[in-house]
């Protein structure tokens, strides 16, 4: 077998890992836009401020410390403790839900039947504010994230490969545990949103705000739940990319690689974010490898927007969005 086959092998190998990563933040883009009609540009600071305090309770560390030693003089930083991670985890998806609750409280509460632009230009401002408020809160220099997910080489799949092609595969564990996570995430969610009570309210919420409360259904428990449920998908993502590159505000960014993502999946398609982090992970990658040293490299940095723009063009819905006829 030729070597630049089986090297185009190994780079889409990596490109499927890498597009799982990106699916995990475009679901939660996926999930509140389906039940709100809300583009919720704060997605990746969710994942970044969710990374935050998952460090910030795992080490002990006390929040706003920075704050308070300038106020008064002191020298705190620290409780003197260390939680398990599995501890950490679930105390940091108790203050996502406690933020979902003050999100929809102290927001959305009075953005109801507004037009798309405001509820827009109202996440803009939740994502400056929460990056703020997690510099203050947690510090702003770059922290370690271990919760003891496996990283490195896969030596199974390098030893296989060898046999096989005489050339060792190079996967990264922490990528095959993500895709399984994904992979689980998407069955529940799917599963949630077409055959549970909570699940049809949802989508009757995202249909028409008023005809469901007429009906009935709660708008701010829907909402609550919604934003609970994406600050779970950020916590998961940010578990993800802070083990992977450190838990550092350049996190947020990756919000603007879920875009494409959304544009080719579709905004109301959970399986749609899922195909369509996919295909920009393997597309890039394979582009890079194939066309990058031809024009100069560093092709991953547009391909991805690229491929989005001509989707706009073409099926400005995505691969499974739904085509939106309006009658006037």
């Amino acid at each position: 077998m030729p070597d630049q086959l089986i090297y185009a092998m190994e780079v889409f190998l990596n490109g499927l890992m890498a597009g799982v990563l990106y699916a995990l933040v475009a679901l939660g883009f996926v999930l509140i836009y389906k039940a709100s009609g809300i583009f919720n540009y704060a997605q990746g600071v969710m994942a970044l401020f969710a990374a935050l305090t998952l460090v910030g309770i795992m080490e002990g560390q006390v929040p706003f410390s920075h704050l308070i030693n300038a106020m008064f003089g002191t020298e705190i930083h620290h409780f003197g403790w260390h939680l398990p991670a599995l501890v950490s985890i679930l105390l940091t998806m108790a203050v996502m839900v406690l933020l979902a609750w003050a999100v929809n409280k102290l927001i959305f509460n009075h953005l109801v039947n507004q037009e798309p632009i405001i509820l827009f230009m109202a996440t803009i401002g939740l994502a400056y504010f929460m990056e703020g408020f997690g510099d203050i809160m947690w510090g702003a220099d770059i922290k370690k994230l271990d919760v003891g997910l496996p990283q490195g080489i896969n030596t199974a799949i390098d030893e296989t490969t060898y046999g096989w092609f005489g050339y060792g595969f190079f996967i990264d564990n922490l990528d095959i545990v993500a895709t399984v996570i994904a992979a689980i995430l998407v069955i529940a969610l799917v599963i949630f949103s077409q055959y549970t009570k909570q699940g049809r309210a949802m989508r009757a919420v995202a249909d028409d705000h008023q005809a469901a409360l007429s009906v009935g259904i709660s708008l701010n428990f829907i909402w609550v739940m919604v934003w609970s449920l994406a600050g779970f998908v950020a916590l998961v993502a940010g578990i993800m990319w802070g083990t992977k590159s450190g838990v550092q505000f350049s996190l947020s960014l990756i919000a603007l690689k879920a875009l494409p993502v959304l544009m080719l999946g579709g905004f109301t398609s959970i399986p749609g974010a899922i195909v369509g982090g996919l295909l920009i992970g393997v597309g890039e990658k394979l582009f890079e490898f194939s066309v990058g040293p031809l024009i100069g490299g560093a092709t991953e940095n547009w391909f991805a927007y690229v491929l989005a723009l001509l989707f706009l063009v073409f099926r400005p819905q995505g691969l499974f969005g739904e085509k939106i006829i309006e009658r006037v």
